[in-house]
């Protein structure tokens, strides 16, 4: 393990404890919720109030930060997930699992502004790279991981409920004790949505659809599993390697963006999600688990993906002190997405069946290709030798981008 790393492994266990209790804990809302009168239309909303949760949490909760430490703030936010968590053993209630999502969410952005603010405070310009790439096998690691924790479910419902408890319990642990110095938060004003989409309209919607497919992945995948008699073990795995794809394809399609025209990796893409989302609906409509879990790498990969490159596309376009402000509109704008993009998919789900998520998804993600096709008739191609190098960026925070080693050069020709 490389000394910067060992550096912060007690932040990083911090977030493998975290990954693999909410990570667990957002499928096993949906299994849960797929199986009473309020099927996918409540999972649809309850996503929703988790990233308008975590939208408001990126946006305020940095002020609970500035005013009482990071250590203390930490330890109320990680508390009150876990009691949220455990929560939802008392009753099965839609309306109340969308508060207790709601505040979750708040609570996961402050969290993570953190987590990611310490990371920034350690990192030097030769780290960066290294602590980003530590992170966020961290956090798409212990998510797939999190997901065969289903597999301890028991008649009761409420084991796993305790289990999703006591990992997000376990987080204050490795932070409580951590001997590294807590900084001062970055700053994280946004650079403004009109400004952003301005400077890169294909980056800015891209990030958008992103959230969407996204959002809707993590919200309602499960209840397609369910629905599709996947079982819990066969719901877990299928989570697990959606999430892992997700994290095993951004490298090699983003050292592919920085060598041809970004946009023309986008709509390849983006294209090629929506040919795979129509294999998905076919395999499912043959009833082929085997070619649905054989396919769900790529599908992840592919949807999973789009928002570092499209992050990646729009700092082409931006000046390198903007970066940091910069991240903050595309974390806006990913946010919204995620919010509208779970109930608008479940409704789809309603109508025509599960097969609709990926219906929804092939869907958005043609909407993201057709646009490109357009942008890329309107706007000249920047060369390739002028982008910045790619560098694979989390949904979580604004915080995190100042890990981007790009946004620490304070001087580039602005494009």
């Amino acid at each position: 393990m490389p000394m910067v790393v060992r550096s912060v492994a007690s932040l990083l266990l911090g977030v493998a404890f975290l990954m693999l209790g909410n990570g667990a804990l957002s499928t096993l809302i949906g299994l849960r919720l797929a199986a009473t009168d309020s099927g996918t239309t409540a999972v649809g909303m309850i996503t929703a109030a988790y990233y308008a949760g975590l939208t408001l949490g990126s946006l305020f909760a940095h002020r609970i930060i500035t005013r009482v430490g990071h250590i203390r703030s930490f330890s109320a936010f990680a508390s009150v997930v876990s009691v949220a968590a455990l929560s939802h053993a008392l009753f099965v209630d839609a309306s109340l699992w969308a508060v207790l999502r709601l505040t979750q969410g708040f609570c996961m952005a402050g969290l993570y502004m953190c987590i990611e603010s310490w990371l920034n405070g350690t990192a030097t310009n030769e780290s960066r790279g290294q602590l980003l790439s530590a992170y966020m096998v961290t956090l798409y690691g212990a998510s797939g991981v999190g997901q065969q924790l289903l597999r301890l479910d028991d008649e009761t419902g409420i084991r796993l409920f305790m289990v999703v408890s006591i990992l997000l319990t376990l987080a204050l642990v490795p932070v409580a004790l951590t001997r590294t110095t807590p900084p001062q938060l970055p700053d994280v004003s946004s650079f403004g949505i009109r400004r952003l989409y301005q400077s890169s309209p294909l980056g800015v919607a891209g990030v958008f659809i992103s959230g969407a497919i996204t959002g809707s992945i993590y919200g309602l995948a499960p209840v397609f599993g369910a629905a599709s008699d996947f079982g819990v073990s066969g719901t877990a795995l299928f989570m697990s390697v959606l999430i892992l794809g997700g994290m095993a394809l951004q490298w090699p399609l983003g050292r592919l963006s920085d060598r041809f025209d970004r946009r023309s990796v986008i709509i390849g893409l983006t294209a090629a999600l929506s040919v795979i989302s129509v294999c998905m609906i076919a395999a499912a409509g043959m009833n082929q688990q085997l070619a649905l879990m054989l396919v769900a790498p790529v599908f992840g990969g592919l949807s999973f993906t789009i928002y570092p490159i499209c992050a990646a596309h729009t700092n082409d376009y931006v000046r390198r002190e903007d970066m940091v402000s910069a991240s903050g509109g595309l974390i806006l704008s990913n946010s919204v997405g995620a919010i509208i993009g779970p109930p608008v998919a479940s409704a789809l789900m309603t109508v025509t069946g599960p097969t609709g998520l990926f219906a929804f998804i092939g869907g958005g993600a043609l909407c993201a290709t057709v646009y490109g096709l357009w942008r890329s008739r309107v706007r000249p191609p920047l060369p390739a030798e002028e982008q910045a190098a790619f560098r694979p960026l989390p949904q979580t925070t604004p915080t995190v981008s100042p890990l981007d080693p790009m946004s620490a050069l304070k001087s580039s020709p602005e494009h």
